[in-house]
């Protein structure tokens, strides 16, 4: 069976808490990383400092209505048993997602793209997107090429990034032709992460949240 997803309702709950079996314990608080435009509607999910106009990544199949949609991440502080409070709390982004509706989600299915079939997935497997530079976003497909330099390390992307100062790393950046990319850091780094898009009980898309990990899995029932 296919990888399923966890109540991720849990993950945007400021507060809640959680623990790895080293006793590391890590409480959830939100982020708002701004609010990203999608003139077309359909969204992309990738590492922008290796994909971002490449066109090797192609948009999710799951489509909708343009407009301007909030973008906000869930950050983990972690601490282990008997340590201090630091100074600079350690931080993870453990989720991100583009709000759609502002409804809860009752079921979860994962994001696709043209020519990826669930009953192909094995036992745990998914489809998701590579990270080689510690970075994740979603942005609209009309905006893939709205920021160049990106691959030689400059442009808005980066610049958007080197704002980013202690705290939770996310970032919103502009493109000079208007187009916006909302980005932030992938959890414990590089690996391959799935999005999941999220559906209220009408079957209307509400989000699109990519999980990065963070939380362990025994922490949310299937949903």
């Amino acid at each position: 069976m296919p990888l399923t997803a966890p109540d991720y309702a849990l993950h945007f709950t400021p507060g809640h808490s959680f623990a790895y079996e080293s006793g590391q314990t890590g409480v959830l608080s939100l982020a708002p990383v701004g609010e990203l435009s999608l003139p077309t509607g359909r969204v992309v999910a990738c590492d922008p400092f290796v994909y971002l106009g490449s066109g090797d990544i192609a948009p999710f199949t799951t489509q909708v209505p343009p407009g301007r949609y909030r973008v906000e991440a869930a950050i983990a502080t972690l601490a282990r048993p008997g340590e201090a409070p630091a100074a600079s709390p350690h931080t993870r982004v453990a989720a991100a997602r583009l709000v759609i509706r502002d409804v809860p989600a009752v079921t979860w299915e994962l994001a696709l793209q043209d020519g990826q079939d669930v009953a192909r997935l094995g036992d745990d497997e998914f489809f998701g997107y590579g990270v080689d530079a510690g970075t994740g976003c979603f942005y609209d497909a009309s905006a893939d090429g709205s920021f160049p330099g990106t691959e030689d390390e400059e442009g808005p992307v980066w610049a958007a990034m080197e704002t980013v100062g202690d705290g939770p790393e996310v970032f919103l950046a502009t493109g000079p032709d208007g187009g916006t990319l909302a980005g932030f850091t992938s959890g414990w780094g590089d690996g391959v992460y799935p999005t999941w898009v999220g559906r209220d009980e009408a079957g209307e898309v509400t989000c699109f949240l990519t999980d990065f990990f963070v939380v362990p899995p025994a922490d949310g029932a299937p949903a």
